[in-house]
């Protein structure tokens, strides 16, 4: 498996468990509920059900990436144990947690100059994140150096289609990101949002669509184009 470690932000969206099972190693983002942080640890400190009921009775939600210190903090030690290190970030279209990772990525090598430091851009989020891992897991598992596997994960990166939809437009609303007005006409005519990630690993909004079975079946045609 050679000798670097494989490693990602939680927003890859994968289980605790499947981390551990694939041997990829994880760096929490955070988040906040009625201004109260907790470290986005794949539920141990907030299980889901917990969460999503809180998020719907109205608390106060906001997210927040890691930091140069806390990058530091993760790649050290295994600079210190001899490993080299191929990390994987959240899009730069949606978060700066690449910046934030390039900063350390810079710092840790002026103090470890022997060792490597690879940080990509996975231009992804969510499920489509946690596939790109998958498959990078898969290539190390069968014997690809961490040179190889860096330039994969930049080649491969955007074979990748994003495409999701929402039912309910109030986080949308709460977020700033439909207006008040326009959020609650659309809740009551039941309008989906249907997006995607462009390949600038941007959110973008590609069709207003009434009904949930239409959303699903129009998501479907698109995965499938």
């Amino acid at each position: 498996m050679g000798n670097y470690n494989l490693t990602c932000c939680s927003t890859a969206d994968l289980s605790k468990k499947y981390f551990e099972e694939r041997d990829i190693k994880v760096v929490f983002f955070h988040f906040s509920l009625n201004g109260v942080e907790y470290p986005d640890d794949m539920g141990e400190s907030v299980p889901p059900k917990e969460l999503f009921n809180r998020m719907n009775s109205g608390e106060e939600t906001k997210t927040s990436q890691v930091t140069v210190g806390e990058y530091i903090d993760f790649f050290e030690p295994m600079l210190k144990e001899g490993k080299d290190i191929l990390h994987v970030t959240l899009s730069s279209g949606i978060s700066g947690t690449l910046n934030s990772a390039q900063i350390a990525q810079k710092q840790l090598l002026g103090m470890y100059p022997e060792r490597k430091i690879y940080v990509v851009d996975s231009l992804g989020a969510s499920s489509g994140y946690g596939l790109l891992m998958d498959a990078l897991a898969d290539k190390r598992d069968e014997g690809m150096g961490i040179d190889d596997l860096n330039r994969w994960a930049i080649d491969n990166r955007l074979r990748l289609n994003h495409w999701f939809y929402s039912t309910d437009l109030t986080f949308y609303i709460r977020g700033g990101r439909v207006n008040k007005v326009a959020g609650a006409v659309g809740n009551v005519l039941g309008i989906c949002p249907l997006l995607n990630v462009d390949f600038e690993g941007k959110l973008i909004p590609r069709e207003k669509i009434r009904g949930k079975k239409k959303v699903m079946k129009r998501n479907l045609e698109m995965m499938i184009e």
